[in-house]
């Protein structure tokens, strides 16, 4: 599932704070994420809601709301304006009393795009807040590897950490479902379940194969009602819906990511005649598949000529 998915992210800031301090960070229309790596903070959200956080705790913004970390609530605040600056060197961002910083933390990003898998962050809660377990385990690691990675300017510094943030995000979702119980997370809760999970696999493994809920049933030993129910009950729609999705998530990642023709795409995920794949599509992405490849491609900075001869191909 995730392989389909484009990740992004990056990490903003390096925190070296010491008490009393207080920052204010604005809302964002993306996920942030902070990961205190020595000493305790207090985050305010909106309507109220204080968490208290203590040294190797790591927290999502998922929605991007407006927030607060302090140490003292009544020392004058540090307002993050400038968080999307455009500098690409990392901002060490040092506040508070000039005694050794009491505490340290990281701050960054988290970006998801691609139909369908966008709305991975939207079944997360609000405030996902991770605890340091017992092991040590590779979250802990990734993020103290993070840290260090960015207390000192490095070639290829920017690159590094890019590329840790979205190791990182993959982190977060594999203990964020490890924590469910049944019943919650969508379907990224799904994927555990014993019976709904083999079936989201062949799903995604054989998008073209025309799936009916007597057949996906039968191969995960469950009857058809029961199936149908289960399913929906978990993944919070039902097969038929999800299978559709599914179908137009490939066509769009294939639209973007090759030069195939838009007739053999539509036969990769289902559809026996263009036609019938483009009107579905339409109705989906809003856009027919040749605008939608044209579109997608120049958005990722495709030259024009690139562009001429994707639409050309398809």
């Amino acid at each position: 599932m995730l392989d389909r998915v484009r990740l992004g992210g990056t990490l903003l800031f390096h925190f070296e704070l010491g008490h009393p301090w207080h920052i204010e960070l604005p809302a964002r229309p993306y996920a942030l994420f902070h990961y205190l790596s020595q000493g305790s903070t207090t985050l305010a959200l909106g309507e109220g809601q204080k968490i208290e956080m203590t040294a190797g705790d790591f927290v999502v913004i998922t929605r991007g709301e407006p927030h607060v970390f302090y140490s003292d609530r009544q020392a004058k605040p540090l307002r993050i304006i400038d968080i999307d600056r455009s500098s690409p060197r990392l901002g060490v961002i040092s506040h508070g009393s000039r005694a050794k910083p009491h505490s340290t933390m990281i701050c960054g990003n988290f970006t998801v795009s691609r139909p369908m898998f966008g709305s991975v962050l939207e079944l997360l809660p609000p405030v996902l807040l991770l605890k340091p377990t017992a092991d040590g385990g590779w979250l802990e690691a990734i993020l103290r590897r993070m840290v260090n990675e960015s207390a000192a300017e490095r070639p290829g510094q920017s690159v590094a950490l890019s590329r840790l943030t979205e190791v990182l995000f993959v982190e977060v979702l594999r203990s964020w479902i490890a924590s469910l119980g049944p019943g919650e997370g969508g379907w990224l809760g799904a994927i555990s379940d014993p019976q709904i999970g083999p079936a989201l696999r062949l799903i995604h493994e054989n998008p073209e194969r025309p799936w009916s809920l007597s057949d996906l049933g039968q191969r995960v030993g469950l009857g058809r009602s029961a199936f149908s129910a289960r399913f929906t009950k978990l993944v919070g729609q039902s097969m038929q819906r999800y299978v559709i999705e599914r179908r137009m998530a490939e066509a769009a990642f294939l639209l973007e990511t090759s030069d195939e023709p838009i007739a053999r795409i539509a036969s990769r995920v289902g559809y026996e005649t263009a036609a019938a794949f483009s009107k579905l599509f339409h109705r989906h992405h809003g856009l027919s598949p040749g605008r939608y490849r044209t579109a997608r491609r120049a958005d990722s900075g495709e030259t024009q000529g690139d562009v001429e001869k994707a639409e050309a191909a398809g």
